[in-house]
């Protein structure tokens, strides 16, 4: 193990943290120099101090082992968590050193949770710096490290195999290179693309950026303390509700998509299982508010309850009402889907339709292998067999993950949480949502949590988005070797 080339592509990474925090200090600039000014300026500087160091004393290496690209890959997100807290601890305010390490991990990790009761009193640049953290996180900063140095070489394909799970890969038939350019492209033509449309249908063009970020990041910090619900647009939640869709489908079947190969989203299993899912529930939800007298005719219950399911659904968060006082049945359903997520190979966290759909499939495969035993039955996904190691690595991680969540709740009602804040606590966490029921709901925050439960979440947090496997590996070091 080589901890200097380690240390090294990890300093590439903090590198481009400081450029974000360079360009979020000239927007403090351009707004007549706001509070977040020297902040910024002073955490650009010890990040591109700590960034560089390593590149200028170790030697640069194109090939690393499998080991060292799971550190590079664990050991970027915790330091990029780390040094983004910087600004938000200079900056003060809401922002002790528990609480700005909270909203940092948050944020690259897009879960969306927040401590801030009054996100408006924050500066511009503190704003922008906030989203692009999304922003960031949400396609991995490690991904956007490999686009940006080419000559890294055969270490590319290594990192991409650390960072991109195996059911996202199965759509992606290019080589690590072509894999990288295709999610930046989509990535960033994406965010632009939503910014244009918020801006036309009536958002300013700092709003809209910023929300682009958390859209397709789906990680949902906002601007504004009400979020989305603020702005009272129907145009501007039909824009943000079809890219939140669209934020939640596989990338690089988008790109084939638009490209025009025969392997795309219109002949994807998933993504009509995905879609099957959002119109069902949608209609589900809606009807559950309108016959309770939630709101006045099926429309707007259709209005609310859909951008809620979406928002959930793609771990966004966004919110645009107070979910917390519907009825049960629409609360069950949000909770379910804010487990199993959307799509692998988007920005979205949680389990992922993909391994619902595929144990699903592996189950009902079982009862039938048992009513005819003699058979050879396979669990296919878009008539292509899928090997039994793939079904139980999906099937154990399932499992993995929801005992995780049992044992947050667990853990979090030691502390004092009533049993649904404790849940919400523990599967907003782990799915990347930010959103939840009972004291964490739809238009409450995270800051009247204890110490201890914050902390916790921060690390359920990482596990969800680095898929449990990519940081728990870093503790079975002696077996490495």
């Amino acid at each position: 193990m080589r901890f200097n080339v380690v240390i090294r592509y990890i300093g590439v990474v903090l590198l481009l943290n400081a450029l974000f925090m360079l360009i979020a200090a000239g927007i403090a600039l351009v707004n007549h120099m706001d509070t977040g000014f020297y902040p910024l300026l002073l955490s650009f500087f010890l990040t591109t101090a700590l960034g560089a160091f390593p590149l200028i004393f170790v030697e640069s290496e194109k090939n690393i082992s499998s080991k060292e690209g799971y550190l590079i890959i664990v050991g970027s997100w915790i330091a990029a968590c780390f040094m983004g807290m910087m600004p938000y601890m200079l900056w003060g305010g809401e922002f002790n050193l528990i609480n700005a390490w909270f909203e940092s991990v948050s944020g690259f990790s897009t879960t969306g949770s927040t401590i801030l009761n009054r996100v408006e009193a924050l500066p511009r640049s503190l704003l922008f710096w906030r989203s692009a953290t999304h922003w960031l996180g949400g396609i991995g900063v490690v991904m956007f490290v490999m686009i940006i140095l080419p000559a890294i070489g055969q270490a590319r394909q290594t990192l991409s195999n650390a960072q991109i799970s195996s059911l996202a890969k199965d759509n992606f038939r290019y080589k690590a290179q072509k894999i990288v350019q295709i999610l930046l492209v989509v990535y960033l033509g994406l965010t632009l693309l939503q910014t244009l449309c918020l801006r036309i249908v009536g958002m300013g063009w700092f709003d809209a950026l910023n929300h682009s970020f958390s859209t397709i990041a789906t990680g949902g910090f906002s601007t504004k303390n009400a979020s989305i619900g603020y702005f009272n647009s129907p145009a501007i939640e039909c824009v943000t509700l079809v890219f939140m869709i669209i934020g939640g489908m596989h990338f690089g079947l988008i790109y084939a998509t638009v490209i025009g190969r025969r392997s795309n989203l219109f002949r994807s299993e998933v993504t009509r299982f995905y879609l099957y899912s959002i119109g069902i529930a949608g209609a589900a939800i809606a009807l559950a508010l309108w016959i309770g007298g939630y709101y006045e005719g099926f429309m707007e219950s259709l209005r609310y309850g859909l951008f809620q399911l979406v928002s959930v659904m793609t771990t966004t968060g966004f919110a645009t009402a107070n979910s917390n006082i519907w009825p049960p049945f629409v609360i069950l359903i949000l909770i379910f889907f804010s487990i199993t997520c959307a799509c692998a190979g988007s920005t979205s966290g949680g389990i992922k339709a993909d391994r619902l759909l595929l144990s699903t499939k592996s189950i009902l495969s079982k009862i039938r292998q048992m009513q005819h035993p003699n058979a050879i039955i396979r669990v296919k996904m878009n008539n292509i067999s899928i090997s039994e190691g793939l079904v139980q690595l999906v099937n154990a991680f399932i499992l993995l993950y929801l005992l995780i969540i049992v044992s947050g709740t667990l853990v979090f009602t030691l502390f004092g949480l009533d049993l649904m804040t404790a849940f919400s606590v523990a599967f907003s966490s782990m799915s990347n949502v930010g959103l939840g029921f009972g004291e964490i709901g739809s238009t409450a925050t995270f800051s009247h949590l204890p110490v201890p439960v914050k902390l916790i979440s921060t690390l359920l947090m990482l596990l969800g988005r680095l898929e449990i496997f990519g940081l728990i590996q870093i503790f079975y070091y002696k077996a490495w070797r």
